[in-house]
């Protein structure tokens, strides 16, 4: 069933109210019609199975004929602090995050960022943004949407950060991912069992990767920089390739 995600006042008790292009979608796009069944999701992390009951190009309605927890969403709780990129590039590290199940976005703006993309950040583009987000979700069967936060400065990334954090560096040579994340899972916090890791923030460059004295300045913060390898990766690959590996090496992509 096509799955769509909703503001949480659209639900009202047992009925679903659904406006504007998500209507017309379903209706000239998706050709739904009354009767046919759809997963309305609130962001709550819920689901609800809706029976279309009434559809036009405005406006659709429904009513719910079941309701239950989604269970799509990753244990470990992802964070991409993302230098800014071209359109189409950062749009795809979005787009791919989102299926991944990275659970935020942070575009930061790095000494390597050229103008023309930070004024992308601060432009329409942010609603466009947004809807790659859902879509992503949407098709992936996300149970929650990614939090897609304002861009900051990379200084201003580092001092705000919260909890673990690393820093893909094509320089770095004597720390890797792998054996970072093992280490970490070994250091469980005063009263709980080692082998559990619940949130991460994950930081990749932009065009250019981090200059070594944005590298220096994260150190200095606790971020710890790592390797992906010996060979040197698009600023997208990279943050793909990065939370596919996290996600892996931590249960995240099944047994």
């Amino acid at each position: 069933m096509h799955r769509f995600f909703v503001e949480p006042e659209a639900i009202a008790r047992n009925t679903v109210t659904i406006i504007g292009p998500q209507a017309r979608q379903m209706e000239e796009v998706l050709r739904l019609r009354p009767g046919d069944s759809i997963i309305v999701l609130d962001n709550s992390g819920w689901q609800y199975e809706v029976e279309i009951a009434d559809l036009d190009e405005a406006r659709a309605t429904g009513t719910v004929k079941g309701k239950s927890l989604v269970t799509t969403e990753p244990q470990t709780k992802i964070t991409v602090f993302q230098g800014l990129l071209k359109g189409e590039r950062f749009e795809y590290v979005l787009q791919k995050g989102t299926e991944l199940g990275v659970v935020g976005f942070v575009p930061v703006v790095c000494e390597r960022c050229v103008v023309g993309q930070i004024r992308e950040a601060s432009s329409g583009k942010w609603q466009r943004w947004q809807r790659i987000v859902a879509e992503a979700a949407e098709q992936s069967e996300r149970g929650k949407l990614p939090m897609l936060r304002p861009a900051v400065m990379f200084q201003q990334a580092c001092e705000n950060v919260r909890g673990f954090s690393v820093l893909a560096w094509e320089r770095e040579q004597a720390v890797g991912l792998r054996n970072t994340l093992r280490h970490r899972l070994q250091q469980a916090p005063k009263g709980k069992k080692p082998g559990r890791l619940f949130s991460l923030n994950l930081f990749v460059g932009p065009e250019g990767g981090f200059t070594p004295e944005e590298v220096q300045r994260a150190r200095g913060y606790g971020i710890v920089p790592v390797s992906l390898g010996p060979r040197i990766l698009r600023a997208d690959t990279a943050t793909i390739v990065a939370t596919t590996a996290i996600m892996y090496e931590l249960g995240d992509l099944g047994d």
